[in-house]
């Protein structure tokens, strides 16, 4: 197996003290302090998060919004540019590939945000899907005469090892950017930018894509900035925020904090296994477009009995974790009926929190079922995420 890449942030991460692990592929801290401070100061001030192992795509061309509406699940040609969206990579199976954010930069520029570890198998789908795409009609030139030259319409690049991408998460998190000197000329103010939404600004003359998006279930924002200054930007974001209570956070508080606002992680709740519709995710897909990468699959798959994500709640101290069986009572001839994906003692709420795919039969919510805890059944009761949501 390869070493873990690195990002271009972590002699910064070593200076804190961080703790590191392999992460998707790359070296990525864990923690600097402890998790729960971590975690709180992101649920009551803001956090800083170093995100620069996602994989960024550039998509341009001019019919690039019809081409991801046949590349993705959703209608990302509809998008009003500097608008993002979520959205699915899915295969021509109908199983996910990867999830990930869409933003239109221009009326023929698009963003495309993915996870790390899936960063190869993206680049291959958009890659095949520019040759699989229709060719769309020709353009019709000043004089009346047709131009179409093949392989322009859409063209897909990774940019994804030029930039550095950091995230400010929390309550503060708009206080912070606004008080950091160095972040000038603001395409509109951040009071103006809109949840799911972009702007941008200059650092030291850099140019830096500002948009309103996250995965804690906070308030944040996450830039995006050339390699060479992401170091420079750390530092600047770290001076402003400290007395605003910023503090770098590190994977194991990102963890729990998306657990508690119930996002999805890829490789637990999201699979190529499984289909949208069973991880609640059936209205990101747009069903009435002309055709779109496992369009036949999804129509044809009979999903009555497949299992279906859920939230789960306990009392205690003792939390379910990924794999542990889920079971539709405490006695020893119980039936499973399903398995954690994703769970941890909830430092926010004082509960133990988790999603499991279970049985549809068993998936109604205020059902009480058993999480098998090294052996022990402990009861947990049905709840639809998230288990947390932030104050307005």
């Amino acid at each position: 197996m390869p070493d873990p890449r690195s990002t271009p942030l972590r002699g910064r991460h070593e200076a804190l003290g961080a703790s590191f692990t392999d992460f998707g592929g790359w070296l990525m801290p864990v923690r600097y302090s402890s998790d729960l401070a971590e975690h709180k100061a992101v649920r009551e001030s803001a956090g800083l998060f170093d995100i620069s192992h996602m994989a960024e795509f550039l998509v341009t061309g001019t019919h690039a919004g019809a081409y991801l509406d046949y590349a993705l699940a959703g209608r990302l040609s509809a998008l009003a540019e500097g608008r993002a969206k979520y959205s699915l990579v899915l295969a021509a199976d109908g199983g996910i590939i990867d999830d990930v954010i869409v933003y239109r930069l221009a009326d023929d520029r698009y963003l495309v945000i993915a996870n790390a570890g899936n960063r190869d198998a993206v680049a291959e789908a958009l890659a095949e899907r520019v040759a699989m795409f229709p060719p769309p009609p020709p353009l019709t030139g000043q004089d009346g005469s047709f131009a179409f030259i093949p392989g322009t319409h859409a063209r897909v690049e990774d940019v994804s090892d030029g930039y550095g991408l950091l995230a400010v998460q929390g309550p503060a998190a708009r206080a912070v950017l606004e008080a950091t000197p160095e972040l000038t000329g603001w395409q509109r103010p951040l009071a103006d930018v809109p949840y799911y939404a972009t702007t941008s600004a200059s650092f030291d003359e850099t140019g830096v894509l500002v948009c309103r998006t996250g995965y804690t279930g906070e308030d944040g924002f996450e830039l995006l900035v050339p390699v060479t200054r992401a170091e420079a930007l750390w530092d600047a974001l770290l001076r402003a925020g400290e007395p605003l209570g910023l503090v770098p956070a590190g994977l194991a508080a990102r963890d729990t904090l998306r657990l508690e606002a119930g996002m999805p992680l890829y490789g637990h709740e999201l699979t190529r296994d499984i289909a949208p519709a069973q991880a609640g995710l059936g209205r990101v897909v747009v069903t009435d477009k002309d055709d779109f990468v496992g369009k036949a699959a999804l129509a044809g798959r009979d999903l009555t009995d497949a299992p279906v994500l859920v939230g789960l709640v306990a009392e205690g101290r003792r939390a379910g974790r990924a794999g542990y069986g889920v079971f539709d009572g405490d006695a020893p001839d119980a039936s499973r009926v399903g398995e954690v994906t994703s769970g941890a003692l909830s430092p926010t709420l004082g509960h133990p929190i988790a999603m499991a795919f279970v049985a549809p039969a068993a998936s109604a919510a205020g059902t009480v079922l058993y999480l098998d805890v090294r052996g022990t059944r402990i009861p947990a009761t049905v709840t639809a995420p998230p288990f947390y949501r932030r104050k307005k």
